[in-house]
């Protein structure tokens, strides 16, 4: 088998790394980092919300994606509450500009909100009427964390899926990837927490087997605007390694690689889970294919 290019739907670089929380690449270092990896492009997706990362401008991404024609293409970011704070705020017009001016999606949506917020739910509505997708990270609170905030079994977002149904969701972060299946653990293990100093304290890896079929898996099958990003998945996605493989088989056609680099260095978990899984042949040729690249060509419209 010939080393197949892969594409990074979802990257992060600052222009100027600052020394908050974490060191994000620059531009160079990421292009650099990709060409070690074979890694062809990436998207470069905006931190605009300032519950954890300094925030940064969608002029930044795209200036990133004129220095480096190819590498790095970019999504541009809206906070909710941009504009007028409410929930009918006119957000299609910065939508709109932003999608002219090249940017391919929406994201990484991340302010500490439900997802069913009013404000939310407009910044949505505003997507899909635009045309871009979007990728958000969740939360199981609303305080002293990021992301938008879902209950167990995640039907906030469920109801989002009804609403909307022609906007293309990518599936990201830990809380929606420990949907996946049911384990025998607790709710509270679903993401990590911050401690008063402002350490961030991972929560306690899964165990396996799973136990049976969680919401994600039952949502993918129930919802065609729903795609995955598998940045996230891949530690739950190892703990039943046959479960996992009959996931990334079954929803071949709508799984993406993503990175989510947040430091130069940082490992690529879902890059080592679809190596190693090929050479071991738990999945075939076609389905790391199409992970690794071929659903970001077709669905993004990139030169094969």
């Amino acid at each position: 088998m010939e080393p197949v290019k892969f594409i990074d739907i979802h990257a992060h670089a600052y222009r100027i790394p600052v020394p908050f929380v974490v060191q994000f690449p620059t531009p160079a270092e990421l292009v650099a980092r990709y060409d070690r990896e074979n890694i062809e492009t990436g998207f470069v997706l905006p931190i605009v919300s300032p519950e954890i990362y300094s925030p940064q401008t969608n002029e930044e991404v795209l200036e990133m994606a004129e220095k480096y024609p190819g590498r790095i293409l970019p999504f541009c970011n809206v906070d909710p509450r941009m504009l007028t704070n409410s929930w009918d705020a006119p957000l299609d017009q910065v939508l709109s500009y932003y999608k002219e001016r090249g940017c391919r999606g929406v994201g990484e949506i991340m302010p500490n909100m439900a997802v069913d917020d009013p404000m939310v739910q407009n910044l949505f509505k505003h997507c899909e009427k635009v045309g871009l997708p979007v990728t958000f990270d969740g939360s199981d609170r609303c305080h002293n964390d990021f992301g938008l905030m879902d209950d167990p079994g995640i039907p906030r977002f469920e109801h989002t899926l009804q609403k909307f149904p022609d906007l293309i969701f990518f599936a990201h972060g830990p809380i929606f990837w420990s949907e996946l299946g049911v384990f025998d653990d607790t709710v509270g293990q679903r993401k990590s927490t911050f401690r008063p100093d402002g350490r961030y304290i991972s929560a306690k890896p899964r165990t396996g087997p799973v136990l049976r079929e969680g919401a994600a898996v039952k949502l993918f099958r129930r919802y065609p605007n729903l795609l995955g990003e598998l940045s996230d998945a891949a530690g739950v996605l190892r703990v039943d390694p046959d479960y996992g493989s009959a996931f990334l088989d079954e929803f071949q056609d709508r799984l993406f690689f993503g990175s989510d680099i947040c430091f130069a260095e940082m490992p690529f978990a879902a890059k080592q889970l679809l190596d190693d899984w090929l050479a071991e042949k738990r999945i075939s040729e076609t389905v790391y294919r199409k992970i690794a690249r071929e659903n970001a060509v077709r669905f993004f419209n990139l030169p094969n």
